[in-house]
């Protein structure tokens, strides 16, 4: 066998080489940076009004009746509150969504939890914990844009989203099923496929 002697590149040749690979390097970090913003824009919000969340709802258990009631509602009480209301729908699959109006993977997901509260929202309670938003009109005003056919607990500290949760990132969702099972998942949901899934799996079975 014989060895080939590839003779070196000429300095200004090497020189292009350099030159040439770091821009295909910047040009994937554009590339990346650029999946990263699309994968936190806001979700289209649900064709439904809220008249039409609460009227596809009627006729649900007394329980989920009383959240359908306050649909798109901030509610005050803090972590008191919330802790109250887990009680009271105890022995019900229950989803709490914590979420904040300036968090962008919160924004990105907000949508799907709209379209699958409305899809399960006869036999799974759902609950938001606004958490760490600096004042009441921004969480409002976000809410007038994407509505929910359930409530929200207005948590400026976020104590209640850090205790309900375990964590102080957001988005977080908390899952409860019907013999008090928890299972937390930490993160933006990709799909309403995903949210639909992760439901069945632990809230509605178990």
């Amino acid at each position: 066998m014989k060895w080939l002697r590839v003779p070196p590149l000429p300095a200004m040749s090497l020189r292009r080489l350099v030159i040439a690979l770091a821009g295909v390097a910047v040009t994937a970090l554009v590339v990346v940076g650029l999946l990263q913003a699309k994968g936190t824009t806001a979700s289209a919000p649900s064709p439904l009004t809220l008249a039409q969340m609460k009227a596809s709802l009627a006729g649900s258990p007394p329980q989920l009746t009383a959240l359908h009631a306050q649909a798109d509602e901030l509610l005050d009480g803090g972590l008191p509150a919330v802790r109250a209301r887990l009680h009271e729908l105890a022995g019900t699959p229950i989803v709490v969504n914590k979420w904040a109006s300036w968090c962008g993977p919160c924004r990105a997901e907000f949508g799907i939890f709209q379209r699958v509260s409305v899809t399960q929202g006869h036999r799974v309670a759902f609950l938001g914990i606004d958490s760490g938003d600096a004042n009441r009109s921004n969480a409002i005003a976000f809410l007038h844009t994407f509505p929910i056919s359930y409530p929200t607990y207005y948590d400026q500290s976020g104590q209640a989203g850090l205790a309900v949760t375990d964590s102080s990132f957001t988005p977080v969702t908390v899952f409860y099923n019907r013999n008090g099972g928890v299972f937390i998942h930490q993160g933006q949901y990709p799909s309403v496929a995903k949210l639909e899934q992760d439901i069945r799996l632990y809230a509605l079975e178990g």
